[in-house]
């Protein structure tokens, strides 16, 4: 739980914009959690990225795969135990992960991180 909250931190220091933390343990073996963000634009996209990844490697965390950064459309960087998907607004619509994965339960996230959220809608 502490590196999806620092990874949720990072991303809502970033003006991520509807930051969510789901619980995919039951669906997936390959993971536990996955934090979903996004941004308005590819500069934004890349920006939520480096901040997450500084974060966790500040408490000795390293991503095992990253996918998507040439675009920055849709960058999956994969933790172990979290998956973070930050997206471009306009794929995170199209695609629509929440919907794909509405039956896992949501992580409540820290006061600050939901307060962050709200202010950069």
């Amino acid at each position: 739980m502490e590196i999806t909250v620092a990874a949720a931190r990072a991303a809502a220091e970033k003006k991520a914009q509807e930051i969510i933390a789901l619980d995919v343990s039951d669906r997936l073996v390959l993971t536990d959690t996955f934090l979903v963000a996004s941004g308005e634009t590819e500069r934004q996209v890349g920006a939520i990225v480096d901040g997450i990844e500084e974060a966790l490697h500040a408490l000795g965390v390293k991503a095992i795969r990253r996918e998507g950064l040439g675009q920055n459309r849709w960058v999956l960087l994969d933790f172990g135990d979290l998956v973070a998907h930050v997206q471009h607004a306009e794929d995170r619509e199209f695609y629509a992960l929440e919907r794909l994965w509405r039956d896992c339960p949501v992580i409540e996230l820290p006061e600050d991180v939901l307060a962050a959220n709200a202010e950069n809608r």
